[in-house]
């Protein structure tokens, strides 16, 4: 038999008797190890199960709800077929907006990476095409719109982030986990969002040459210490946890925001944050996507995004880029939120306020724009 082979066997033996334990009802159900876990994942990730079982492991766990140890090590599958690279940055900011996207506003976010380099921190976003559940308009989408190159390797990603007169980039799990993005379309089969979908966001395919900052959104109160703990596991030095807008890494613009700044995975300070206090005074949460907008035809689905992404993706880009150039608006503010947000936890300046001022300063003087101008 070949070593290939013998690793299928194994693979099947592994996940036969995972199976027999996470699937088995609420009572009756038990815990798997890390290293089962990482193993369970990394065999569905190389092709050796079957599309049944692989989607009874994930809902298995997911049912059971998973525990740390199962966490870790699905993340630890994901990352053994993960390309990560180390850019020639001091410090680098990872910005992980959720992988399925927005279906209610206008992401601002896919701008932020260029903001942050304009304020001195060389910053990443990652993500992937669209996936379920929400299906909505992602970070790739919106670059693709912008006219950027949506597929750079890890290595042209490092490269560009380390150009002192770019300072950021993007890149796509199709290029640094091409083997979890080649199960898009099984994760729609699943449905209910999978463990995968919790810690994708945390793989880090760029790390800087000295400290790596995770920066990610939450909805549920119970998530933030989980992600923290992710972050750590994965080789972040620290994370910021914001409860933003469908998920995602900027707050609400007319409501209190909640921020929770991690070292490793202690907590070491958090913040109420009243947006007024930063200069900000809107009667929107957030960018509403334009009702003009075309729609998918016959999209009645409460979760799926129900306007052609294309569309949402070309607005997105019209607004950030009049924001990047100082225009004032509803996504110029939530720019300043994000930015001050992540200034405030790398304790640039004292107070949230003077993390805002910075921000609009980078705006207003152009040099956001230049900087995403400059990007290939």
């Amino acid at each position: 038999m070949s070593d290939n082979s013998t690793q299928v066997a194994q693979d099947k033996a592994l996940m036969h008797s995972i199976i027999q334990r996470v699937a088995t009802g609420p009572e009756l159900s038990k815990d798997i190890s890390q290293d089962e876990a990482r193993g369970g994942m990394r065999a569905i990730l190389d092709g050796h199960i079957d599309p049944v079982q692989a989607g009874i492991f994930l809902i298995g766990l997911r049912m059971k709800r998973e525990t740390p140890d199962e966490n870790r090590g699905v993340l630890d599958g994901i990352i053994d077929c993960t390309e990560r690279v180390t850019a020639e940055v001091d410090e680098l900011v990872d910005i992980g907006d959720p992988y399925d996207g927005y279906n209610r506003t206008l992401p601002a976010s896919p701008f932020l990476p260029a903001v942050m380099a304009a304020c001195g921190i060389p910053a990443v976003s990652h993500g992937m095409e669209t996936v379920s559940p929400k299906f909505g308009v992602t970070h790739r989408q919106v670059m693709r719109a912008a006219g950027k190159d949506d597929s750079l390797s890890p290595q042209q990603a490092a490269t560009q982030i380390a150009n002192k007169d770019i300072g950021w980039a993007y890149v796509d799990q199709s290029q640094f986990c091409p083997k979890l993005n080649a199960l898009t379309d099984f994760r729609t089969l699943v449905i209910k969002r999978p463990t995968i979908t919790t810690v994708e966001t945390e793989t880090m395919p760029i790390r800087a040459r000295g400290k790596t900052h995770h920066v990610c959104g939450y909805v549920h109160k119970p998530y933030p210490p989980v992600y923290a703990m992710l972050a750590a596991h994965s080789g972040f030095d620290s994370a910021l946890l914001v409860r933003g807008i469908e998920g995602g890494v900027i707050p609400s613009l007319r409501q209190t925001g909640k921020i929770i700044s991690y070292e490793g995975e202690t907590e070491v300070r958090s913040a109420e944050v009243e947006p007024k206090d930063l200069g900000i005074e809107q009667e929107l949460r957030a960018v509403p996507i334009p009702a003009d907008l075309p729609r998918k035809p016959g999209s009645n689905d409460e979760v799926e995004a129900p306007f052609l992404s294309e569309a949402v993706a070309k607005a997105a880009v019209e607004a950030g880029l009049a924001a990047l150039a100082g225009e004032k608006g509803i996504t110029y503010d939530a720019l300043v939120y994000g930015g001050a947000n992540i200034l405030w936890h790398l304790k640039r300046y004292e107070t949230l306020a003077e993390c805002a001022d910075a921000v609009r300063a980078v705006l207003d003087s152009g040099e956001a724009l230049k900087r995403f101008n400059a990007s290939v």
